[in-house]
């Protein structure tokens, strides 16, 4: 029943104190104000929750971790290069990856990924169609791109959340 009318207490005092504190009264009127925002908010708050994760492996993330750590450090050591050699050549570029992956949560890890990647950024994604849109700095194989982020972090994070 309590659960019921206050379903996160803490965020409830929380943002009690904080009303409190934006007001600069412990006046009845500001406490009962402060207490009825609180607990509608925390209402409004919970339904925002997304649902949890469903881990399927969890042993292959520390394997993804450790495969992602390594090609950030590729990638920083080619930008790098990129950047100071300055060179003429260079032919950046979008690719459309068509996806497997649905999951929520895979999808925003895959979008962790792709950005935290020095020389890629996650542009857009098309859930209708479910197709990514990224933007490589030297695209020289489009079709390279595609097979890497499907073999390299797709099919894991498919093993992992679907």
């Amino acid at each position: 029943m309590i659960r019921r009318w206050l379903p996160y207490p803490i965020l409830s005092a929380l943002l009690l104190v904080i009303w409190l504190l934006l007001n600069q009264s412990v006046a009845p009127a500001a406490i009962l104000l402060g207490t009825l925002l609180g607990i509608a908010l925390a209402k409004v708050f919970g339904r925002l929750r997304p649902p949890k994760a469903r881990v399927r492996n969890p042993h292959l993330l520390g394997l993804l971790f450790a495969r992602v750590m390594l090609d950030i450090f590729r990638s920083n050591l080619a930008v790098a290069r990129i950047v100071l050699r300055r060179e003429r050549g260079m032919h950046s570029g979008f690719v459309a990856i068509p996806l497997a992956l649905t999951d929520r949560h895979g999808l925003a890890v895959l979008a962790c990924i792709i950005t935290s990647t020095p020389g890629t950024i996650w542009v857009n994604y098309d859930s209708t169609a479910n197709v990514l849109l990224i933007h490589v700095l030297d695209l020289v194989d489009e079709q390279g791109w595609i097979d890497t982020i499907k073999q390299r972090y797709e099919r894991p994070l498919l093993e992992v959340f679907q």
